[in-house]
Parts: structure tokens; C-alpha cells; sequence
């Protein structure tokens, strides 16, 4: 029997050829250099000794005499590590309540049938319509009614269940063959054991990707704790670096350090999740 499949050196469909090769590592180059370049130059710039000028016509872009001093001067100058922590705690209420609330909801509504499950699928998406401006004074006034106001409790709650982490597991739910479900209903599986030992093995992708997309917005989110938190011993460290901001505009090398001390955590959230996190970009949730 024939088949009109060719194989890629015969120069079949699928074939890629050596111009359109040369092109997709042109484009992947340049989107990495427009990606890293900054962070380099960040790097750079905080590894840089007073002797150096930054601001020369000509910059240099690896430092002449590499040094760790502004490192330590941040640390020095404000209590970095206290502003970590406090980060820390942010991110790790904020990642349990995606983690919980999001893998609850999702599944109710892919796997569960009630009435307005529809309703709620509509009203989760109108959410992500709303920029979140919009609904940043009433957080306030409902944070501030609670008496969560300047603390750490109050900067995570409102980030506690994303809407678009309960789409996405929703999705991950949805990708599990049906039949799997049935089959657990009939062995008389109830519907916490079917989430247990059906769901959860099979959106483990799903989950690491919401765990670090929670991570990311709780650790970069400037605006939200600069609005709760008045006590600076509570400020998280987005909020607490922009001493470094006014107090040393003329010296951005401690910027930079600072930068950097803000973007370690995120490099090894990520290399410890990544696995997990393109297995679930790239399968959606389940496998086999």
C-alpha cells in the first residue's frame, strides 16, 4: 500500500527549509537579546565599582573592576531581608489561596454539575474584563472594614483566588477524558476522592503554572501593598526598595543591586517549577 507522506529530506509538507531555519533563529536571537539585554545591563550596572562611569558616551557593558560592595550597601542602607520576609509571607498566602481556591473551583465547575454553573463561568469571565484599578478603592474600603489594613494579611487576601488561575485549572479539569470520571462514579468514588486520585495527578503542570504566576504577581506587585502597608517595618520589598529610589538617585548602581536581591527568588521558583511549568503549557493538563 502507498502512502503520500514524504519524508522532511524529500521535501515533504512539513519540511522546513534552510532559509526558513536561518529566519526562526534570527527572530529567536533578537527576542532574546530584547528579553536578557536588560537584565544584563541591570546586572552589570550593580556590579560596577564608584570609579566607573555609567554615564559615558561609550558605556562599557562588562564592569572594569567587578565588586560586591553595592550588594552590601544595600543591605546596609535598608533592611532588605526584613522586606524579604515580608515578601515571602505575601507570596506563600497568596500561592496556598490560588493553589486551594483555584484547584476547588476549577474542578466544581468542569467536573460538578449544579445549577448556575453557567452563571458563575460567566460572571468568573466578566472578572477578567475589570482592569484592576477599577476595584482597587473597594478592596480598600473592604480591606480597611476587615481591620486587615497595613498588614500583610490585607496586601495577600485580594490576590488569594485569581480568576484566570480558576479558568486555567478549569481548563485542566476539562482536558481529563470524561470517561475516567464515569468509570470512578460507578466504583462509588465520591466526588473529593475523584478530585484526589483523578484530578489532581493529572493537573500537576496546570498547578506548578498557576504557582508560579501567583509567585510572580505577588512579589512584583508594587502598587497594592504601597496602598495598604503604612508601617514601613511591614513593607514587602517592591515597596521598600524605592528608599534606594529617592535616597540614591545619583547612584544607580544600588538600584541595580537592589534589582537583582528583588529577582533571585523568581530565577529559582521558576528553575525548581519549570519542568512542571512546560508540561503544562505544552500538554495543557493530561497525559495519557
Amino acid at each position: 500500500m502507498g502512502t503520500h507522506a514524504r519524508s522532511p529530506r524529500g521535501g515533504g509538507l512539513n519540511a522546513t527549509g534552510p532559509g526558513e531555519k536561518a529566519l526562526r533563529y534570527v527572530l529567536l536571537a533578537l527576542m532574546l537579546a530584547l528579553t536578557v539585554s536588560p537584565f544584563l545591563w541591570q546586572l552589570s550596572t550593580s556590579l560596577k565599582s564608584l570609579d566607573e562611569d555609567i554615564y559615558s558616551g561609550t558605556p562599557s557593558f562588562l564592569p572594569e573592576h567587578p565588586t560586591l560592595d553595592n550588594y552590601a550597601q544595600v543591605a546596609e542602607t535598608i533592611p532588605v531581608w526584613s522586606y524579604a520576609l515580608n515578601s515571602l509571607v505575601v507570596a506563600a498566602v497568596v500561592i496556598a489561596g490560588n493553589a486551594v481556591g483555584a484547584t476547588l473551583a476549577g474542578y466544581a465547575l468542569a467536573k460538578l454539575r449544579f445549577r448556575g454553573a453557567k452563571l458563575l463561568l460567566g460572571l468568573f469571565l466578566a472578572t477578567l474584563v475589570l482592569p484592576g484599578e477599577v476595584t482597587i478603592v473597594s478592596q480598600y474600603v473592604t480591606i480597611r472594614g476587615l481591620g486587615l489594613a497595613d498588614t500583610l494579611l490585607g496586601v495577600a487576601l485580594p490576590g488569594a483566588i485569581g480568576m484566570l488561575n480558576v479558568l486555567l485549572m478549569r481548563t485542566a479539569f476539562m482536558a481529563i477524558p470524561a470517561e475516567m470520571d464515569e468509570a470512578a462514579v460507578i466504583d462509588g468514588a465520591t466526588a473529593w476522592q475523584r478530585l484526589l486520585r483523578i484530578g489532581l495527578p493529572n493537573v500537576r503542570g496546570m498547578l506548578s503554572v498557576i504557582t508560579i504566576f501567583a509567585f510572580i504577581g505577588a512579589w512584583d506587585d508594587f502598587l497594592w501593598p504601597l496602598i495598604v502597608l503604612s508601617d514601613p517595618e511591614n513593607y514587602t520589598l517592591t515597596v521598600g526598595l524605592q528608599y534606594l529610589n529617592g535616597t540614591f538617585t545619583a547612584n544607580p548602581r544600588l538600584i541595580a543591586a537592589g534589582t537583582m536581591i528583588s529577582f533571585v527568588p523568581i530565577v529559582i521558583v521558576f528553575a525548581a517549577l519549570q519542568r512542571f511549568f512546560f508540561r503544562g503549557v505544552e500538554e495543557g493538563a493530561i497525559k495519557g
